[in-house]
């Protein structure tokens, strides 16, 4: 009799593109890609944050580049996609959140939310899943969504649609792309503890409100979810797909 065989989680020979690399979720994902063997591509508005990420990485014996990069600018997007390309991972994760009551939304604020939280994550995974289409060697597509994507939060009503509309975009491309042996997933985060969180988790009463929302009893770190990242590029995931990968501390649960 033979033992079966662990799918690995490695990631040796992979390309990766990571957008909204700069801090947060992001940086954390490049890394653990980087870590776990994949040459990553990291791309943000802000190139010194990326660049110091990428210096420490190589200095740890992993390969990664950082580019410069607007998701908002189709053309520019398409174009990094192209000529960085083509790649066997993506994690899809910029994006960002206006809180404000619903009866008090700026009409800025919902073209903000929407041209980047739906549009432009859209496009960045049409550009990267047409290169692999092309390569003919299938891959996987992480769409970074949120536990909003599944319930509803007080004043973050955009960003709730916007995550819902990831989560159904996401079974689509899954539907579709599997015949070409991409997978695609989202990751669904409770509150993580980033730049963009770190604001309001400055309000004690606010804090105690998370953290007691979670069973867990703890605000999550990026650490948190790297290893979910991970999990969701590597063949120990390679029939999942269409699928939201809830980490989120039990939130959820109640």
């Amino acid at each position: 009799m033979t033992l079966p065989i662990t799918p690995s989680f490695r990631l040796d020979g992979q390309r990766a593109f990571v957008t909204g690399a700069s801090k947060g979720i992001g940086r954390a994902g490049a890394v653990a890609l980087a870590a776990a063997g994949a040459e990553v591509v990291l791309a943000a508005r802000t190139l010194p944050e990326m660049e110091e990420t990428v210096a420490e990485l190589a200095a740890a014996g992993h390969r990664a580049k950082a580019v410069r990069l607007d998701v908002t600018d189709r053309a520019a997007l398409r174009a990094t996609i192209a000529a960085e390309g083509p790649f066997g991972v993506l994690l899809n994760n910029a994006g960002t959140n206006i809180r404000e009551p619903f009866l008090e939304v700026q009409d800025a604020s919902l073209d903000a939310l929407l041209d980047l939280n739906i549009r432009a994550m859209f496009i960045t995974a049409q550009a990267v899943a047409q290169g692999m289409v092309a390569a003919g060697k299938g891959g996987a597509i992480i769409n970074l969504s949120s536990v909003n994507g599944h319930v509803a939060g007080s004043n973050r009503s955009v960003y709730s649609a916007t995550k819902h509309a990831v989560e159904g975009m996401t079974k689509a491309m899954a539907f579709e792309l599997g015949q070409h042996g991409i997978r695609v997933n989202t990751l669904a985060p409770g509150f993580v503890e980033t730049p963009l969180t770190r604001p309001v988790l400055v309000d004690e009463k606010f804090r105690s409100r998370v953290v007691r929302a979670m069973p867990l009893g703890r605000v999550m770190t990026v650490e948190d979810v790297m290893g979910a990242i991970v999990f969701l590029a590597s063949d120990a995931s390679r029939m999942v797909t269409g699928l939201s990968l809830v980490v989120d501390g039990g939130h959820l649960t109640h």
